[in-house]
């Protein structure tokens, strides 16, 4: 799978699935990095700049994403009681895959739902990071 990388000078601001279309600068050189230790098992926490785009709300999913432990999961529900849907809805919409670890949510009865890099690829990552 290619993983596209965007930044805005200062901070990624996207994390994708696709053809890498921006210039290779200092911050996606270092993104790129950090996602290759993270595969190869050596890195279990990302230290970038994040600048993800999107609602208040979004945002607050997205905040308690970075919450979750490497190898741990939780449930839509764990997120937000009062609105599982939302944060479905929310983690649809994360700009920063990946880094901000949207794969590490699943339905209350611990199955994979929806990823924008598939099932078989969020599957793969929590491989990866339970053992």
């Amino acid at each position: 799978m290619t993983i596209l990388i965007e930044d805005d000078g200062k901070a990624i601001t996207r994390i994708g699935f696709g053809k890498q279309t921006a210039p290779e600068t200092p911050l996606i050189h270092e993104a790129r990095k950090q996602l290759d230790e993270y595969f190869d098992g050596k890195r279990q926490a990302f230290d970038l700049p994040l600048n993800p785009q999107g609602t208040d709300f979004q945002k607050k999913v997205w905040d308690a994403l970075l919450k979750i432990p490497y190898g741990q999961t939780v449930s839509y529900k764990d997120i937000d009681p009062n609105a599982p849907r939302a944060v479905g809805m929310a983690c649809n919409k994360n700009p920063i895959a990946i880094v901000i670890p949207c794969h590490r949510v699943i339905g209350s009865n611990g199955s994979l739902t929806g990823y924008a890099g598939g099932l078989d690829f969020k599957k793969r990552l929590l491989d990866l990071e339970l053992g």
